[in-house]
């Protein structure tokens, strides 16, 4: 990936991809803090409003996979989807509702941004070809490994748990 290459991408593509890594590096901050703490709070103002970037921005993209209709694809039902999750997962904190807010924001979290941020590595995708140039099969090898560890760490908090009884 040259500098060059990375300044050639669509705007509405830079409207995509920056609060997305954003919101990725800033996830696990807003995620891990207490709450009420004002750390938690600003990371969470700022992710909230970048997820919610990432999420408007993408319907400018083009669905360059499975295009439904009129250039529109998966990517912009899981835009709808996670902008409906914004909105319950605020609503949720802003009603005192810990639980539900920490379950909306998490799975927004692993959901729009590790599962589905994943799948822009694969070959053919803009991004993988920006990362990886012309050896894209290095994509599929980078999400087997992502897969890997998810399951790993699956099974380790599986295994952490006491058992019920």
């Amino acid at each position: 990936m040259t500098l060059p290459d990375l300044a050639a991408l669509p705007t509405a593509l830079h409207l995509h991809l920056w609060p997305a890594l954003l919101a990725l590096l800033l996830g696990p901050v807003a995620l891990t803090r207490r709450r009420r703490d004002v750390r938690h709070k600003v990371a969470g103002y700022i992710w909230v409003t970048a997820m919610a970037l990432t999420a408007a921005s993408a319907f400018w993209l083009e669905a360059a996979i499975l295009p439904l209709a009129f250039g529109f694809g998966p990517i912009h039902a899981l835009s709808v989807l996670v902008l409906y999750g914004l909105w319950r997962g605020v609503s949720a904190a802003r009603a005192g509702d810990v639980a539900a807010h920490s379950g909306w924001m998490r799975g927004l979290y692993w959901q729009a941004l590790i599962v589905a941020g994943t799948f822009t590595l694969l070959p053919g995708r803009t991004l993988n070809t920006l990362i990886f140039g012309d050896r894209p099969s290095l994509g599929a090898v980078v999400i087997v490994g992502i897969a890997l560890a998810i399951a790993l760490r699956i099974v380790r908090g599986r295994r952490a748990r006491p058992a019920a009884g």
